[in-house]
C-alpha cells in the first residue's frame, strides 16, 4: 500500500474530496500518510485531525527559510517539508490547494510522483501567477465556454508536467470567478483529483 502525503496552506476542500473517497473504496492501494500544511490554523488541518491522519506544519519564511521554531538549522522550505515526508516515510505527494511552487530539490527527490490540480484546461490560463481565483477571472475575461480543471505531475515549469486527466466544466451566462470556482470544484477538482491518485496507486503511472 502506498503512503501518500497531502500538502496544503486552507481550507482544505480538495483534501476533503480524498478523504471522503478513500472512505468510500473509490481511491484504492494507498493512504494517507500525513497532512503537512504551510499555514498554521489551516482549516484542512482540522479535516486530516477529524479523520484520524497525523498532520504537521512547515511555515515558509520571506528569506525562503522554514520557519519552524523548533529547527534552527537554517534549512530551505523544500528541505523542511522533505524532512517531514521522510519522517512519515512518504510515497508519493499530492498537492491539495497548496500554495508554493516547489524548488528542484524537492521535485528531484519525487519524479513523476508529484500530483497536482489546476483550476483550468491546461494549456490554457496556468503558469506562474494563475492561481486562486485567476485562472477563473482569465476564463471570463477572454470569453471561454468552456473551462475546466486538469490533474498533470509536478515538474520544474509551473503547470507544465505531464497530464494526467482533464474535465471540462460549463462557463454559464452571469458566471462570477467565484460562482465559476466553485463550479469548477465540485464538478471536477473533487472528481478528477481522487480519480487521478486512484490511477496513480493501482497502474504503471509509478
Amino acid at each position: 500500500m502506498l503512503r501518500m502525503g497531502v500538502l496544503v496552506s486552507g481550507g482544505g476542500t480538495n483534501l476533503q474530496a480524498i478523504i471522503d473517497k478513500l472512505q468510500a473504496g473509490e481511491i484504492r492501494n494507498c493512504e494517507i500518510a500525513v497532512v503537512v500544511s504551510s499555514k498554521p490554523g489551516a482549516y484542512a488541518l482540522e479535516r486530516a485531525v477529524a479523520a484520524g491522519i497525523p498532520t504537521a506544519v512547515v511555515e515558509k519564511g520571506t528569506s525562503g527559510v522554514a520557519t519552524n521554531a523548533t529547527d534552527p538549522s537554517g534549512a530551505t522550505f523544500d528541505g523542511r517539508l522533505l524532512a517531514k515526508l521522510d519522517e512519515y516515510k512518504v510515497d508519493f505527494v499530492v498537492l491539495a490547494g497548496f500554495m508554493h511552487i516547489l524548488g528542484a530539490e524537492f521535485i528531484a527527490r519525487f519524479p513523476n510522483k508529484i500530483i497536482n490540480v489546476h483550476p483550468s484546461l491546461i494549456p490554457s490560463f496556468c503558469g506562474k501567477g494563475f492561481y486562486g481565483l485567476k485562472p477563473h477571472q482569465a476564463a471570463l475575461e477572454y470569453g471561454v465556454k468552456v473551462t475546466g480543471a486538469t490533474v498533470h505531475f509536478v515538474t520544474e515549469g509551473a503547470d507544465e508536467g505531464p497530464i494526467i486527466l482533464q474535465k471540462a466544466v460549463e462557463v454559464c451566462e452571469g458566471d462570477t470567478a467565484e460562482i465559476l470556482q466553485q463550479r469548477v470544484m465540485v464538478e471536477a477538482e473533487w472528481e478528477i483529483l481522487p480519480k487521478a491518485i486512484d490511477l496513480f496507486c493501482t497502474s504503471e503511472l509509478h
